[in-house]
């Protein structure tokens, strides 16, 4: 797995700094429910007790108190995109509970905030001057003089 975390960095250092638990949940890779829910438990270092569907995972996410006890608890999803395009119902499964479990903390003292991040694109390479790669130069034309 692998995590980009520009430009999160920031926002997770400032989470910390201001004394919420963070956590990543990289989704690098996960093509089905199974999967994610083994990340989820891996990542949110879920109870045993987690049943590894999505009642349980909304239930672990409403009662956090498996959790540290902070000021905030702040998920980060990374790299969800190829989730979210391979199994697009189950995509908005998770959104619903993680949207759920946001609404439900945001009247408590320590509040859950989730962030669906993706790594900064790559720069487009720069167009490329003179002849393509593995393409012999072309010689030059000469002019012919008449006379």
């Amino acid at each position: 797995m692998t995590l980009h975390p520009q430009p999160l960095a920031p926002a997770l250092a400032a989470a910390e700094a201001a004394g919420w638990t963070t956590v990543r949940l990289d989704l690098d890779g996960v093509r089905g429910k199974a999967e994610l829910m083994r990340r989820c438990g891996e990542a949110l270092r879920l109870p045993e007790w987690f049943g590894g569907n999505w009642d349980a995972l909304a239930d672990v996410l409403q009662d956090l108190s498996w959790f540290p006890e902070a000021a905030g608890r702040l998920v980060a999803v990374t790299s969800w995109r190829g989730y979210a395009g391979a199994r697009p119902a189950e995509w908005e499964t998770l959104v619903e509970v993680l949207e759920e479990a946001v609404d439900f903390w945001r009247e408590q003292d320590s509040g859950l905030t989730v962030v669906l991040a993706e790594p900064e694109p790559e720069p487009e390479p720069e167009p490329r001057r003179g002849p393509a790669a593995g393409v012999p130069p072309r010689a030059p034309r000469l002019k012919r003089r008449r006379g």
